[in-house]
């Protein structure tokens, strides 16, 4: 009969965070348990105590209350509550050899900002035996668990950004959330350049691969937040030329401007207002009225991601309108 090991309730998920908490560093001449204790926030498997202590004083320690068994031979050395860091070690010392925080866990944990996880996610290589995972706890195998996916000094052991945000994506619970989160990873500069790609090409059978590459194509191209992309995506289904992204531009008083979206041939600025905007919509009325001028004119549009989210059409109507002004032919 399998023993269960009952634990507070976990964390609230803004409890989850990449931060460890401050522990007391231990002496220069500390034992080898001592530093242990600091390097697994107070958390040991049976192997490890009983190296260190003997299965007796194990026993004794968890007899007296002083210790308590926490799940299948893993240990919390002392009996107070738990806390988020702690909750990590548990789960990757209790998954056993060669688990690893993964995904959104380890996403958080390589610094990713905005997001939350209600589970704590663990990636184990595939040849190893089933194992209960601690409670809570959400376990994947995967073939491919080499040097270049896991970050050797993370603590605890975890995914390298670029796999982190790949494995995040593609057990995400919608297309949408899977390109926010990869779009994150780029605005976050938590990778760049060809990082995700490296990563999807050693995964041959990795769920929405042609979506993470795309949204990465995007992203690494300058459009780094999802009302962008989403823009770019019904752009390009109506047929309507490639823009340049986050394009360099100097106002009148010398600063450097970053535009959204710029069709630059045609003089035409898309500009995309964020979710600061979402409060009220009659905001969008006044943002139409002023377009239908500027579409004449100047060609500076402003839509609320909102609009780029539930209504693409009307946003892709007065884009065309103000590229045919300006002369484009379709």
């Amino acid at each position: 009969m399998s023993r269960s090991f009952p634990l507070p309730p976990p964390p609230r998920r803004a409890e989850i965070s990449p931060r460890r908490p401050e522990r007391s560093i231990p002496a220069d001449d500390a034992d080898e348990l001592t530093w242990l204790l600091f390097r697994q926030a107070d958390v040991l498997t049976g192997t490890q105590a009983r190296h260190h202590l003997g299965a007796s004083a194990l026993r004794h320690r968890v007899r007296t209350c002083r210790w308590r068994q926490v799940h299948r031979n893993v240990y919390l050395t002392h009996n107070g509550p738990v806390d988020a860091e702690q909750r990590l070690w548990i789960a990757v010392l209790g998954c056993g050899k060669g688990s690893v925080l993964a995904g959104l866990t380890a996403a958080i944990r390589c610094g990713l900002r905005g997001v939350r996880s209600d589970s704590i996610h663990i990636l184990r290589p595939g040849g190893l035996r089933t194992i209960t995972p601690p409670a809570g706890v959400l376990v994947r195998r995967t073939e491919t668990l080499g040097g270049d996916d896991v970050n050797g000094r993370g603590l605890p052991p975890h995914t390298t950004n670029a796999r982190s945000l790949v494995d995040a994506a593609a057990w995400a619970r919608s297309d949408d959330e899977a390109r926010m989160l990869i779009a994150a990873g780029f605005q976050q500069r938590l990778v760049g350049a060809d990082d995700v790609h490296q990563v999807v090409h050693r995964l041959p059978t990795l769920r929405r691969r042609a979506l993470i590459l795309s949204t990465a194509n995007d992203a690494r191209g300058g459009s780094e937040s999802l009302p962008e992309l989403r823009y770019l995506r019904a752009a390009r289904r109506a047929g309507l030329p490639e823009p340049s992204r986050q394009h360099r531009r100097r106002d009148s008083a010398g600063r450097v401007r970053y535009l959204d979206v710029y069709y630059e041939q045609w003089g035409v600025h898309v500009e995309i207002d964020g979710g600061q905007h979402l409060d009220v919509r009659r905001q969008w009325a006044d943002m139409k009225r002023q377009n239908e001028v500027w579409i004449a004119g100047d060609r500076i549009l402003r839509f609320p991601s909102w609009l780029v989210r539930d209504h693409p059409h009307e946003v892709i109507t007065q884009v065309r309108q103000a590229l045919q002004s300006a002369g484009w032919r379709q």
